[in-house]
């Protein structure tokens, strides 16, 4: 058990259940004792691996991508250039260095991150080095200015809350306690009017999950895009309609159980893309595409060949491994899913058709 473990368990007995968003919110973020308020979690030494830390190609298309973006976009003199969850800030130092050779770019762009961590912060600046960024804890924060957001691996570690279908309404699953530790539970059916989109889809004893968080962030992407100018690329596992439980543990790349981890472990879900369009209904948004497709159509396949001409021996198998791990089919290639979202009369982004 975990100091975090008895702390809820406490919590619980006293005041009764908590839904699973609260749960996760208490795991991840708990000021002490959260899982991302005192770690550094990403990379071999860590518990999970992003898309940034496999490989300089994955951040290098991306920043190229938003510079053309930018430019489609009548390039601009000033915009926010900002990243949300930026993790250990890798992403964000690939994009610079390889924008720096597009005329204008660096010097219209105001490079923000979005990071409610502290520690995490720390590690963001020592990766950026002298990149002039700025930190905010909100994307509410941001300046008022033309937006271009890359979100890569934020979404899934938003809180959810799980609802099961039943034949007189909706059960929210909830987490309690027994003699054994933390337990699932589920409340008394109810009526629930924000599901009814979701009837015509789903049976008696079908699960869907609710991200409330993600509502409020991409409604302020809606209003600032919308009002602005810019682009959002979203970059998650998971696919157009949320359907099943998702919910998972990970620890030392390995799954573990959900809830006798608390705080020691890192908790996701599945990214509902549908979710994301209808809480931005005043933006264009591209189709849903495969991540492997998405960075094909950029010319990662081309940047592989360049780099790897340059190594050989351990250094050039690294660099195929990691080509292969971004794009494949049985790697990340096809479980990630890539959207973009963009103003009205604004030109389809790079890397997505019709």
């Amino acid at each position: 058990m975990t100091k975090l473990n008895a702390i809820l368990q406490a919590r619980i007995g006293n005041h009764g259940p908590i839904s699973i968003a609260d749960y996760m919110a208490e795991c991840l973020l708990h000021p002490e004792l959260g899982y991302y308020s005192r770690r550094d979690p990403f990379g071999a030494k860590g518990d999970f691996t992003t898309a940034p830390e496999i490989s300089q190609m994955f951040g290098e298309l991306l920043g190229l991508w938003l510079a053309q973006s930018w430019i489609d976009a009548g390039q601009p003199p000033s915009f926010v250039l900002a990243e949300i969850g930026p993790g250990r800030g890798t992403l964000m130092a690939d994009v610079w260095r390889a924008t720096k050779g597009v005329p204008g770019f660096h010097d219209a762009a105001k490079p923000y991150l979005i990071e409610a961590s502290a520690h995490l912060r720390s590690v963001q600046k020592a990766t950026l080095g002298g990149v002039n960024a700025n930190w905010v804890g909100t994307i509410d924060e941001l300046p008022d200015a033309p937006l271009f957001l890359l979100a890569n691996e934020f979404f899934d570690a938003l809180p959810i809350r799980q609802y099961k279908r039943q034949k007189s309404g909706w059960s929210e699953l909830l987490i309690g306690g027994n003699a054994d530790g933390l337990c699932f539970g589920q409340a008394a059916p109810s009526p629930n009017t924000s599901l009814d989109h979701r009837l015509d889809d789903t049976n008696e004893g079908d699960l869907v999950e609710v991200c409330s968080a993600m509502q409020g962030v991409m409604e302020t992407v809606n209003d600032r895009i919308k009002t602005n100018g810019g682009v959002a690329l979203v970059v998650d596992y998971g696919d157009w309609r949320s359907l099943g439980s998702t919910l998972q543990a990970i620890k030392s790349h390995a799954f573990v159980d959900v809830l006798t981890n608390s705080g020691e472990a890192d908790l996701t879900a599945h990214v509902d893309f549908e979710a994301l369009a209808n809480a931005a209904p005043d933006l264009n948004y591209s189709r849903l595409t495969p991540q492997g497709i998405f960075l094909q159509r950029l010319g990662i396949d081309h940047r592989a060949e360049v780099l790897g001409n340059q190594l050989s021996g351990a250094a050039l198998e690294s660099h195929k491994a990691a080509h292969h791990r971004l794009t494949a089919a049985d790697e990340m290639g096809t479980l990630f899913k890539v959207m973009a979202f963009y103003a009205p009369n604004s030109p389809l982004p790079p890397g997505f058709q019709q």
